[in-house]
């Protein structure tokens, strides 16, 4: 018997998926007795089934029998007769069982590394951002620290008032530049539905003008606020308004004043 001819006929392939008669299955099971070659062949090609069914559905146990059983049960087997065209057609069914096995196992792999390549990209993407918003933030510290420290800056220290007596601010005034930077890191956070509001004041008569809301105040870290004064000030007042400011102080709800020292 020329054993080599007869392992790659296709047969012990066919044997493992169990679609051969008894009489078949006695005949190859007396031949591995037989011939060591053939034993190992058909002990190859079970590891080889599995290792793929494995490999195809992660997570799953098999057994040989169990995804034989689970095969059988989607595939209509047509009994093999001895003719050389039916046996072809079953050993190329064998072969297209492992085929498809296979390519479901590079396809799960193909999605695998998809799924990482969009979480690097997301994880560069967020990075990214977070090194901008560094950027940003530190240029715009940068120029706060610039702008306070000018020497054409006059500084007004804003004391707490009845309402909040521990409460207190800074007011940077850039006069050239009509600009009043407020440093509100002094203050309590506002209640919701609630702003805080700054007004340059003029003291004789007492005429506030709204200079702007003091908003976001809770997300703001520096809590250092920005806003244009083109007043002729002699005071600087905060004071607790509902959202959206009004058009004149709620004196009741005064946090903070501070007077225009006079040269």
């Amino acid at each position: 018997m020329d054993v080599q001819k007869y392992i790659g006929s296709g047969i012990l392939e066919l044997y493992v998926a169990g679609v051969l008669s008894d009489k078949e299955n006695l005949e190859i099971a007396n031949y591995a007795k037989e011939y060591p070659e053939i034993r190992k062949e058909i002990e190859a090609i079970e590891a080889s089934i599995l290792t793929l069914s494995k490999k195809a559905s992660p997570g799953i146990t098999y057994t040989l029998q169990s995804l034989m059983d689970r095969i059988n049960k989607d595939v209509e087997v047509v009994s093999m007769n001895k003719g050389s065209s039916s046996a072809m057609t079953y050993i190329g069914w064998a072969a297209s069982l492992l085929l498809a096995v296979g390519l479901f196992f590079m396809y799960q792999q193909n999605q695998e590394l998809k799924s990482n390549i969009e979480v690097v990209e997301q994880q560069n993407s967020t990075l990214e951002q977070q090194i901008a918003d560094t950027d940003s933030s530190l240029e715009k510290t940068q120029e706060l620290l610039n702008t306070i420290r000018d020497k054409e800056i006059d500084v007004i220290a804003l004391g707490g008032q009845t309402v909040s007596p521990t409460s207190y601010a800074k007011a940077y005034w850039n006069k050239k530049e009509q600009k009043v930077y407020i440093d509100a890191k002094g203050l309590p956070e506002p209640p919701d539905g609630f702003v805080y509001q700054v007004w340059s004041l003029k003291l004789s008569p007492l005429t506030p003008t709204s200079m702007g809301l003091l908003e976001d105040f809770a997300t703001d870290e520096n809590k250092v606020f920005a806003l244009n004064n083109p007043n002729e000030s002699e005071a600087f007042g905060i004071t607790l308004e509902p959202a959206g400011g009004s058009e004149s102080p709620t004196l009741e709800q005064l946090y903070t004043l501070g007077v225009v020292a006079t040269s």
